[in-house]
């Protein structure tokens, strides 16, 4: 493959052209991405956050109280009432639980991952939590309350930041990062006679099988094992039922290496159909790296691929879109359908379809773009997902993107029937309503219809929230009961459920005294004053003690209350331009 221009290059040349899309067929990736040193660059910021997090003790699990149910009340669910780091910022969800990583059997000062739930044949709600030491257990009750069964210890000796599950016909498929771990796979019906009462910490002979760490017979072919045991994510095709390691590279404990690897990191298919037996059939290599991957039995629009096994992969810099139908997962081989980027793209790194049975759309989130993007929407640094038009696979198109309303940075999003259920870092969880896009590919009829904020301790922050790497990781909102699990890094795990799917109303802006007070453009800088205590009032669930302006006390006087008539004018000021 050779390598010509850059993408940064490349997109200021194209995108004046083609819009906003960028076709890669042909054009190589550029170098900072083949060979990992811009991957290296987004490890090395989230494991330095993560360090000072462990140092300045907020990984520290056991100083999050358990929390039970909490309704969300004018924009707040006060789990416990005047403390601020147990008081969410919400809207149209209520918690039900809440529990510390340490309480669901984790010896690690936090430092949790992926999750992944799974429903049993008899309709029982259960949750694989992955944690730095391991993968728990827990049932979720019909109360939707969080009851821990037990757990599956990491298979290296060291443990990972790094856990990645999903789950496929009734079986944990577990990758990590961590050096010499392969892949775990594991009979989720084991689950279903375990007592609560004496959580069980099974052993790796529990394991229906084991993958990746040492030759499965074949050692000529480079898809015989992982490079040294690791991979950065698992991937699963749910309905013909085998799995993916992606993102598999080399080098050793501490130390990520891409050059000289027979499967490039790229798609390493799992045949997992005898589960006492998991083993690999080949891989797709010719694109290199990928971050993540959707893979799916195509229904859709375009008549070639009907019927075909399609892999939409995430690869840092570029949307690849595969075909891995039947004999093209044996060997080392590639088909590659469509290669895009977009302007402004800094590490594309997970995405979905908007609807399986008709793959007209799909969304995708990019994790480094909130943080070092120079061109393109995110550069106010609020959480961006950026929409492509896939009704022809082979020319994919970009028509726009949606954005959060507080600054973070976008992880991982799934859709459910016309919502997509977002990890958005410290902003926390979010619901969208996607049922617009095919109408309005834009993305400007796109509404947030739920949030609950489970990183309260960046509220403050300009913008509404902090650019770093902190807050929640990963959900899961398959469940047929409306409970929504939530994964997070520092604290533990919730368990949400949504009320409502409206849209938030508009605010209703009288033209009394106090608006005025507040807005006063004869007084120079009153408006600014006013923009600049608002953002404060509202980031927290204030009190009238907390109305610390003259003129508010003096003009805010209605019968609804000094405080309900502060947060109403605040939220009637127009918006304040943040600096960047």
């Amino acid at each position: 493959m050779v390598r010509v221009l850059s993408l940064g290059t490349l997109a200021m040349l194209c995108s004046a052209v083609v819009g906003k899309e960028i076709n890669m067929m042909g054009v190589a990736h550029s170098e900072k991405y083949i060979s990992g040193a811009k991957h290296a660059e987004i490890m090395k910021i989230k494991m330095e956050h993560w360090d000072f997090e462990v140092a300045s003790g907020a990984m520290n699990s056991e100083l999050y109280p358990e929390l039970g149910y909490t309704k969300c009340i004018d924009g707040f669910a006060a789990a416990i009432p005047g403390d601020f780091n147990n008081t969410f910022r919400c809207r149209n969800m209520d918690l039900y639980h809440f529990r510390s990583h340490a309480s669901l059997g984790s010896a690690v000062q936090g430092q949790a991952s992926s999750s992944w739930g799974w429903t049993s044949p008899d309709g029982r709600e259960f949750v694989a939590v992955g944690q730095f030491d391991g993968t728990a257990f827990v049932e979720v009750s019909s109360e939707g309350k969080m009851i821990y069964l037990g757990r599956l210890p990491t298979w290296d000796a060291l443990g990972a930041r790094w856990r990645e599950i999903r789950v496929v016909k009734g079986l944990l498929v577990v990758g990590s990062e961590a050096w010499g771990h392969g892949i775990q796979l594991f009979d989720l019906t084991k689950l279903l006679t375990l007592d609560p009462a004496n959580p069980t910490t099974f052993t790796q002979a529990d394991l229906a099988s084991h993958w990746g760490v040492i030759s499965q017979g074949n050692a000529s072919e480079p898809w015989d094992k992982l490079p040294v045991g690791r991979t950065h994510n698992v991937v699963v095709n749910e309905e013909l039922g085998y799995a993916m390691a992606v993102g598999s590279v080399g080098g050793n404990v501490t130390t990520r290496v891409r050059e000289n690897m027979p499967c490039n990191g790229g798609l390493i298919f799992l045949d997992i159909s005898d589960p006492s037996n998991m083993r690999s059939t080949g891989c797709a290599a010719a694109d290199f790296y990928v971050h993540d991957a959707q893979c799916v039995v195509y229904r859709g629009p375009d008549k070639r691929y009907q019927g075909r096994d399609i892999c939409y992969g995430y690869n840092e810099d570029t949307v690849t879109i595969f075909d891995v139908t039947g004999d093209k997962k044996i060997g080392n081989q590639t088909t590659i359908i469509a290669r895009v980027s977009y302007e402004g793209a800094e590490y594309i790194h997970q995405g979905v379809v908007l609807d399986l049975q008709n793959q007209e759309y799909l969304i995708l989130d990019d994790e480094f773009d909130e943080v070092r993007g120079v061109v393109g929407a995110a550069t106010n640094k609020l959480p961006t997902t950026h929409i492509f038009d896939i009704r022809d696979l082979e020319n994919p198109k970009y028509t726009g993107f949606y954005q959060g309303k507080v600054r973070t940075i976008d992880h991982n999003q799934y859709v459910y029937d016309g919502f997509a259920y977002q990890s958005n870092y410290g902003a926390g969880f979010h619901i969208y309503d996607i049922r617009s896009i095919p109408s309005d590919p834009t993305g400007k009829s796109v509404y947030e219809a739920a949030f609950f904020d489970i990183f309260p301790e960046d509220d403050e922050a300009p913008g509404g929230g902090a650019v770093v790497f902190a807050g929640t990781w990963s959900s899961y909102a398959g469940f047929k009961s409306g409970f929504i699990y939530v994964n997070t890094i520092e604290r533990g795990s919730f368990i949400l459920k949504a009320t409502d799917k409206s849209p938030a109303k508009a605010p209703v802006c009288n033209a009394d005294n106090c608006l005025r007070a507040f807005r006063a453009n004869h007084i120079p800088g009153r408006l600014e004053e006013s923009q600049e205590f608002c953002a404060g009032y509202l980031a927290r669930q204030r009190g009238v003690q907390d109305v610390t302006k003259t003129y508010a006390k003096n003009a805010c006087t209605r019968t609804i209350g000094l405080a309900a008539q502060v947060s109403s004018a605040c939220a009637c000021l127009p918006t304040a331009t943040i600096p960047v």
